[in-house]
């Protein structure tokens, strides 16, 4: 029996067994039938389908704990050896701790080249205040770096790579590609840095006589030097990438040893601190007057010697002296009038010469080092070689750009995760401790060579006057060698450690695919060893030894470390003030603020050591990051940044729910409507190019799409088809959103689109759509009727519209017009949209030379001089720049061809639907037809996209009687004598005078706009009646026939309030009344009115507002009933009949009988202030708003 407490699973044969008639599970489709396989988990049945692509949460765990997606490191590169070699071990388990896998690594890093050659001549420039003040600066940034990388680090596994999987995973990789490449610059300038300091251990201090190039003059020994600095650095550099190349173990075995160098050169040197506090070494230094004099050819620190009874020169003499021998010889004035002194270079602990060491002396590159303190003769003297000079002009900006390399290396714990038990505890500890310790060596160096050292050794760089010996190393005990040789090969070792780590970092940037043309640096050999990388980092790394100074090269480092250390900050802060839900760090020691200090002090620390390194390190990295950007990184990090834009645009999306735009603020948000054919291709991409052109709009643009079909079936489908679309818009460059909704009709779906598109405030204001123009040769009724649905659609949805005609024929981007015009026929005021567009397109290069037209329409009882003045003027206002003209339009018969025209288009309509209709409806329309006597319009006939024609198919008589026959005959006579009084219909009046219109229109502005770029203008709203929409198609056929290119426009009522300005006289004294469409005015001024519907017009009443933002109460009388309100809240239904009146008081204005303002536009008075009353009116229901317009 099976217990179902221990065995959880069953298999196939056991079933079988239990179960005899079981049939095989129809769920079961994807598994084994083996012996011995488990193909379903009892207590997971349900979940069994899914298993493939849900695993269950132990595997899951085991794979989260066996994480190992690192980069390959020392001990990966070791086994791929060993693999290579046929001697595969087996995988070891990671088993370093804080200690040896972070601490001393770390201790490595940060120890280097500076503490042992620079350090003493930073205190004795700087001065032990200026230079404690430098080395904590420093160290505090290091410290609030570090703290915020530890919360980088413990927030989640931390691959192999340093700060650039840091700052790439946090920030995103424009960001993580730039720091990173400036990571990269620095690690690979830091090798040069280390080998440019092993170079000057190694000819200055261990083998003065291996130099190349030798030279007697003073002036042109340093640039000696240099050359003996680049051709020993040329050869070290090849020889450590030899080593580098060969194989990264033996710089890892070989790392111990230069670790174990630095801890006992430092403890050399705190051993002689205390030494010299009861016996100081002798190290005594020659001083003429208060003039520091060379060690290096001074055999005896006098003027003369007494040689038995003979007082005869010393070698010190005959520098001086024009004779060597003779005691009566010219000599340098300031020797003649100075004594020669000697004076201990190392004072010690306990000499008190922390006093004289408190302050700075920065010097100009060739001035003498001096003791203020020694007594001298102030005279001018001659230079003389043997003086010891300042090689370099000191400040305290150059110095703290020179010590800050020896504070970096904070990220050799990071670099080394891979290798971590527990990485996420011993990163931080391991990384704060050691930063810690060596900021305490620092600063108590600081002190202790402050304490020990003469202030003029300690301004001396390069030992001259302690016998061409390291300065520090005539601190140290038992032997100044244990500080040259311990610091020579940490330095060397340090160097190599750079040269293992930049190609590894570059190599990983270029794995990354961020940057394309790093590609390259990806590939490596086959254990994994970057080549490549190695060869760009070694020439990289020749161009810093090329400078060959060391103080030249250690700002160049200093940026791009500084720069990294900066955005590590950055992405710490970011992070914690966005507290986004994956932000969950380990580490708890940490603020934002601290974040936010670090990062202003590595700014501060960039510009204060070199503001011209600084910006050259800002504008690298900012082309870096823009280069990244134009490529398109395709990388989905979950960073802050994308994160920060996440925020941003809830923030003002929320802020943009407060309230409707001001008008001063309207732009165009386009909802654009493409048409996918067959194969899933746009079927007018220049739609989406003229959307393009109007990108000065600076608003939203979405390209929605409809995709017939069941969205379970076609979604992939749809994906390919929406990353289609994609592909355009990139193409074309047109910046927005692209939607793809998948509907079993297009009508609905295009519904669907309108009412849903864009979020919260950032909603689509304006639909874009083509022209259907192959409507009239369909047979199909969805050809245009999905069309005319969708300007129903956007009419109920009060959003603008504009429908795009020829729009083939539409320039693309590349394709500008050198000169021609923009027409803009004005017939009905709809919000101001007419003139807004031409304005948009004008500031793209394809429209940008052409000229603006503005057509209006005058009919015989406009004043036509009139209307161009005040069209004049108000474009003025608009601060539009165009050509205004009036077209006056007489009242003329309607023509013989208008009237032919409008019964063709209703016999063509009338044959379509006969055409469509089932036989049974042929024959009940004939009859119809016939009993009317004239053809009116038909409702509810036809074909439509969300009705399906019924159609019944004749059934085959199989036998034939004599009732049947006549039956059939009668129907087929009543058919054809329908078909014949269809012919012989008339028209319908509305529809001649419609038709009258759109001739009269379309022969207008055919005469003035032929030859224009593109017409613009008002597009008719579709009938009320969906019998007349085939009708409203001719219309709008007819109306503009014969021009190229039309962009019909239709406002929407929603998006610009109908303004009404009335200025109101100081004391009114009768009303004043406006007559639709006549200019006149009975007792304010004078007042023009242009009301484009033609409503009827009543008396109202309008007075002052009693406060600025006071809201009017009104009124109106509706069937003899007077009935009040207030403004802003709804009124019923629009009166019938009578008069409608807004009253508070004693003044009379004229308003439309429905309160339409849709094209009023008045003026009354003879001063006083400006009241504005706009309307908009959703049917049934009507509002109205005061306010002041000062």
């Amino acid at each position: 029996m099976v217990s179902d407490v221990s065995q959880t699973s069953i298999t196939g044969e056991q079933c079988q067994l239990l179960d005899p008639g079981r049939k095989k599970d129809i769920y079961l489709n994807n598994t084994s039938y083996e012996d011995g396989d488990e193909y379903f988990d009892k207590n997971l049945a349900l979940f069994e389908e899914e298993m493939d692509t849900r695993p269950k949460v132990s595997s899951l765990l085991n794979r989260m704990a066996n994480y190992t997606n690192l980069t390959q490191g020392a001990r990966e590169h070791e086994e791929a050896e060993n693999i290579a070699e046929g001697k595969k071990k087996p995988m070891k388990m990671p088993q370093m701790g804080t200690f040896m896998g972070v601490y001393l690594p770390c201790l490595q890093n940060i120890f280097g080249v500076i503490l042992f050659l620079r350090l003493t001549w930073v205190v004795g420039t700087a001065g032990v205040l200026q230079a404690f003040a430098i080395v904590l600066i420093c160290c505090c940034c290091t410290l609030l770096t570090a703290i915020s990388m530890s919360a980088i680090a413990t927030n989640g596994v931390v691959p192999a790579g340093g700060s650039y999987f840091m700052i790439s995973r946090a920030l995103g990789p424009e960001f993580g590609g730039a720091v990173g490449l400036c990571f990269y610059l620095g690690t690979t300038f830091a090798a040069a840095m280390y080998i440019l300091g092993a170079i000057e251990i190694f000819l200055m201090y261990i083998a003065p006589e291996a130099a190349i190039f030798r030279s007697t003059d003073v002036l042109k020994e340093s640039a000696a030097m240099l050359n003996n600095m680049r051709v020993y650095g040329s050869a070290f550099l090849v020889l450590m990438v030899l080593v580098v190349f060969v194989g990264v173990r033996y710089v890892n075995k070989f790392a111990s040893l230069f670790l174990a160098c630095v801890i006992v050169s430092i403890l050399a040197i705190y051993a002689g601190a205390i030494k010299s506090s009861f016996a100081p070494p002798r190290f005594p230094v020659c001083m003429l007057g208060n003039r520091t004099l060379s060690g290096r050819h001074i055999d005896i620190c006098a003027k003369t010697q007494e040689l038995g009874n003979l007082t005869v020169p010393t070698r010190l003499w005959g520098l001086f002296c024009n004779s060597s021998k003779q005691l009566n010889a010219t000599c340098d004035e300031y020797f003649a009038h100075n004594n020669v002194t000697s004076i201990p270079g190392i004072p010690g602990l306990a000499s008190g010469i922390i006093t004289e060491n408190l302050w700075g002396s920065y010097l100009q590159k060739g001035e003498i080092i001096e003791k203020p303190s020694a007594h001298s003769v102030d005279v001018l003297g001659a230079m003389n070689p043997e003086y010891v000079l300042a090689d370099i002009t000191t400040s305290f900006t150059l110095l703290v750009g020179i010590f800050f390399p020896s504070v970096t290396g904070i990220m050799a714990g990071s670099n080394r995760s891979g290798d971590l038990k527990d990485a996420q505890k011993s990163i931080p500890i391991g990384t704060i401790l050691a930063i810690l310790t060596t900021s305490f060596v620092y600063l108590s160096n600081v002190v202790l060579f402050g304490a020990c050292i003469e202030g003029v050794v300690l301004r001396d760089k390069f030992g001259d006057a302690v016998h061409g010996n390291l300065v520090v190393g005539t601190l140290s005990w038992p032997s100044p060698w244990v500080i040259v040789i311990g610091s020579f090969f940490s330095t060397c070792g340090a160097g190599l450690q750079s040269l293992t780590g930049a190609p590894r970092l570059l190599q990983a940037i270029a794995k990354d695919n961020i940057i394309p043309f790093l590609r390259v640096f990806g590939h490596s050999k086959a254990n994994g060893e970057p080549t490549w990388a190695l060869l760009l980092t070694a020439g990289i790394a020749e161009l810093g030894i090329l400078i060959a100074s060391l103080d030249l090269v250690a700002p160049i480092l200093s940026m791009f470390f500084l720069m990294c250390y900066l955005f590590v900050n950055l992405a710490c802060a970011l992070q914690t003030l966005l507290r986004t839900p994956n932000w969950r760090p380990r580490f708890r020691y940490y603020h934002w603020a601290l974040s936010f200090v670090g990062m202003s002090i590595c700014l501060a620390l960039m510009f204060v050591s070199s503001w011209y390194y600084a910006i050259v390190a800002m504008v690298i990295a900012g082309m870096i990051y823009k280069y990244i950007e134009y490529q398109g990184a395709e990388k989905e990090w979950g960073d802050g940044i994308r994160g920060l834009s996440l925020s941003a645009a809830r923030f003002a999306l929320l802020r943009l729910e407060e309230g409707p735009p001001h008008t001063k603020n309207w732009r165009p948000q386009l909802l654009v409507l493409l048409k996918l054919d067959e194969d899933l291709h746009v079927k007018h991409p220049r739609l989406l190019t003229f959307a393009s052109q109007l990108k000065a709009g600076k608003g939203l643009t979405i390209v929605g799409t409809v995709m017939v079909g069941n969205f379970l079936e076609n979604y992939a489908e749809a994906l390919a088809a929406e990353q289609t679309v994609k592909h355009l818009m990139e193409a074309e460059r047109v910046k927005g959103f692209c939607q793809l909704v998948v509907a079993a009709k297009v009508r609905e779906g295009i519904s669907h689109l309108i009412q849903s598109c864009g979020l919260g405030g950032m909603k689509h204001n304006t639909v874009v759509m083509g022209w259907p123009n192959a409507w009239r040769q369909s047979e199909d009724a969805r050809a245009w009727k999905t069309f005319i649905g969708t300007v129903r659609v956007t009419t109920a949805a009060r959003l603008a519209l504009l429908v795009a005609k020829n729009v083939a024929f539409y320039p693309g981007n590349a394709e500008p017009f050198a000169e021609g015009n923009i027409d803009v026929w004005w017939i009905v005021h709809d919000g101001g949209m007419l003139m807004l567009l031409p304005f948009l397109l004008k500031q793209h290069k394809v429209w940008r030379k052409c000229n603006i037209r503005i057509f209006t329409v005058a009919q015989l009882e406009d004043n036509s001089i009139q209307m161009k003045k005040d069209l004049a003027t108000f474009l003025y206002h608009l601060r539009i720049e165009a050509e205004v003209e009036v077209v006056e339009m007489h009242d003329s018969d309607i023509s013989a061809y208008t009237y032919e025209r409008t019964l063709m288009m209703e016999q063509r309509s009338q044959m379509l639907r006969h055409m469509r209709l089932s036989k049974t409806e042929r024959d009940r329309e004939a009859q119809l037809v016939k009993d009317r006597n004239s053809m009116l319009r038909l409702t509810s006939i036809g074909s439509d996209e969300d009705e399906e024609t019924e159609t019944y198919q004749e059934k085959v008589q199989m036998t034939w009687t004599k009732d049947k026959y006549m039956a059939a005959r009668g129907q087929k006579a009543r058919t054809l004598e329908g078909m014949q009084d269809l012919l012989n219909m008339k028209p319908d009046q509305s529809n001649v005078r419609r038709m009258h219109t759109a001739v009269k229109l379309n022969e207008v502005i055919v005469n003035k706009s032929h030859e224009a770029k593109l017409v613009l203008l008002n597009m008719p709203g579709p009938p009320r009646n969906p019998a007349g929409d085939e009708n409203y198609m001719e219309f709008l056929e007819v109306l503009t026939e014969g021009l190229e290119r039309v962009l019909l426009v239709r406002g929407g009522w929603q998006r610009g309030h109908h303004h009404l300005f009335l200025e109101h006289p100081p004391a009114p004294t009768s009303p004043c009344h406006f007559i639709p469409l006549l200019p006149s005015c009975q007792a304010g001024g004078k007042g023009v009115c242009q009301n484009s519907v033609g409503a009827h017009l009543h008396r109202a009443q309008l007075p002052p507002l009693s406060t600025p933002t006071g809201q009017a109460r009104g009124w109106y009388q509706r069937d003899g009933g007077i009935r009040p309100n207030r403004a802003g809240s709804q009124w019923g239904n629009p009166p019938k009949a009578g008069m409608g009146e807004i009253s508070q008081g004693a003044r009379h204005h004229a308003v439309p009988k429905l309160l339409c303002f849709l094209s009023l536009l008045s003026w009354c008075g003879r001063g006083g202030r400006a009241v504005g009353l706009w309307a908009s009116y959703p049917r049934p229901l009507f509002w109205v708003q005061a306010a002041w317009l000062l």
